[in-house]
């Protein structure tokens, strides 16, 4: 009965919300659920997807991973590197018709900074903020900043500009607003958690003239409306797409490939050779995780084979074996201290367990059940610590409710809400680069990403990235600090895999890029 309600309230207010003329619907389901509206406030993808589509970005990465202008007109550096000055484009305005300034970037990036590693580490070479006029920022910075565009197009933390009222919101509160200058405005009231999220053309945005790149470029909107029907069972999204009910399906199983790649309507489509990375993220704060050896532990509990195969199966085109923590078939790929963690060792492990003073309490794992992947390779943590004589408490519960739980601090013994263990996937692109992998920081302000590890040396060696002259000190600087790494363990990879997106062939102008799928440039043939 409660489900049935569900759905009838849901199709109330999706009738409410519907337009009143043929418009044309582009259809995705995506790869979960949106409960949060403030990309600052988590890093979960799916709130960074929403905020994509109704905010808009200073700069913004192109395929070739080289941030290029978005909202911004120009810029230039004085010859010090001292002096950012960077010029808005003419005309941007906000969904309530308020113009953009220059007054709602710096508050934007001042709000942001709080929770973005790179954005912490720009501000603390930032003497000052000038906004001479309503359409010009300048940074005045206290020593030169090597990877600026890089930062503020977003290539490891998006930095979504957002009215300057909104950036007051202090960066540990959810801002509850939708008033972006993007592409899209988000309909409120059509929005049920669970069920339907959708977006309305916004007709006052002005694209860039540049070719879509990326995410870079024009973002030229040819649909009316999107809509993101949420289908947690993957088989039935899958059903849906075969029969026109939808034309996007975000993620799909790898088990479902063989068959979609014989059906004459749907296109695969993986847009990014490098892929993700799967990791495993212990709770640094509680015991046993806050020894060091416990977590070194779990590189030694099972092969990543285990994992690959659970999670994309035996095609080999879809799965890559990789312990080097900045990713293998990259710049940041590295071979230090390979050898000791890349074996299966169940007695090794349970030594190191044993020395971090586990005594058999309860190891609370979190695994979202409406997240193929993250819950598939959470199952075989669970199992191969259970085979490794591990007391295990899994725990099942939706994506939204783990990256809420994850942020809790306490100890699952005082704490009923408190964790040892969740999983989560990044993309390449980011773990690649030691300074924009948001995992790899290991600052002790208790300010950094959730897990919170702490090392104030690790830090140090991470952050001496941004100081690298060539390629060579880079790759030593990375060479030490995988090395580092593997003593400290802020969390452990446990492979990388590529992912197909699959859609109707009636779909065109699809731009692959290296982020999750644009909806922008997307032009659908039927309604």
């Amino acid at each position: 009965m409660r489900t049935r309600l569900a759905s009838v309230i849901a199709f109330a207010a999706l009738a409410a919300a519907a337009p009143t003329h043929a418009q044309s619907v582009l259809k995705m389901v995506p790869q979960a659920d949106l409960r949060v509206l403030d990309s600052v406030y988590t890093t979960v993808t799916i709130t960074n997807n929403y905020s994509r589509m109704i905010y808009d970005v200073l700069f913004a990465m192109d395929s070739k991973l080289v941030p290029k202008p978005q909202m911004v007109e120009s810029y230039k550096t004085s010859d010090d590197k001292l002096t950012w000055t960077f010029v808005l484009r003419p005309g941007l305005k906000f969904h309530d018709g308020s113009a953009v300034t220059s007054k709602d970037v710096v508050a934007s990036f001042k709000r942001w900074q709080n929770r973005a590693v790179d954005g912490k580490v720009l501000m603390a070479r930032t003497a000052a903020f000038e906004t001479p006029d309503d359409r010009t920022f300048v940074f005045k910075l206290k020593q030169p900043y090597g990877m600026m565009l890089e930062t503020l197009g977003g290539a490891a933390n998006t930095l979504f500009v957002m009215r300057e009222k909104d950036a007051a919101t202090d960066a540990f509160a959810e801002v509850k607003e939708s008033v972006g200058s993007g592409p899209f405005k988000f309909i409120r009231e059509a929005w049920v958690p669970g069920a339907m999220v959708a977006f309305a053309k916004n007709p006052d945005y002005v694209p860039r003239s540049d070719p879509p790149d990326g995410q870079a470029g024009g973002k030229i909107v040819k649909v009316d409306r999107v809509e993101w029907p949420y289908i947690p069972d993957t088989n039935t999204a899958v059903s849906a797409l075969q029969r026109g009910e939808v034309d996007m399906v975000e993620v799909i199983s790898h088990d479902m490939i063989p068959a979609l790649s014989k059906d004459p309507n749907i296109q695969l489509l993986t847009p990014d050779p490098i892929g993700f990375q799967a990791t495993i993220r212990p709770n640094h704060m509680v015991p046993p995780f806050n020894n060091p050896k416990a977590r070194q532990a779990l590189f030694l509990i099972g092969e990543q084979t285990d994992y690959l195969t659970a999670m994309v199966g035996s095609d080999k085109q879809y799965q890559k074996v990789c312990f080097a923590p900045f990713i293998c078939g990259s710049p940041g790929e590295s071979n230090v201290g390979v050898d000791a963690i890349s074996k299966k060792n169940v007695a090794k492990a349970k030594q190191l367990f044993a020395e971090a003073g586990y005594k058999g309490d309860p190891i609370v794992i979190m695994t979202p059940t409406d997240q193929f992947l993250i819950h598939t390779m959470t199952l075989v943590t669970a199992q191969l610590l259970r085979e490794a004589g591990i007391n295990v408490d899994l725990q099942a519960m939706d994506w939204g409710a783990v990256t809420q739980r994850r942020l809790n601090k306490n100890d699952p013994k005082t704490d009923r809400a408190g964790w040892h263990i969740a999983q989560t996937t990044w993309p390449g692109r980011i773990q690649s680069n030691p300074f924009f992998n948001l995992f790899a920081s290991t600052p002790c302000d208790g300010r950094n990403s959730w897990g919170l590890p702490c090392d104030e040396e690790m830090e140090k060696i991470r952050l001496s990235y941004l100081e690298a002259a060539n390629a060579d000190e880079r790759k030593k600087i990375i060479d030490a600090l995988q090395a580092k790494f593997l003593e400290v363990v802020p969390y452990v990879p446990v492979g990388q895999f590529t992912r197909p997106v699959a859609y109707r062939k009636e779909l065109k102008g699809i731009v692959p890029n290296s982020w999750d799928i644009t909806l922008w440039n997307i032009e659908k043939t039927r309604n």
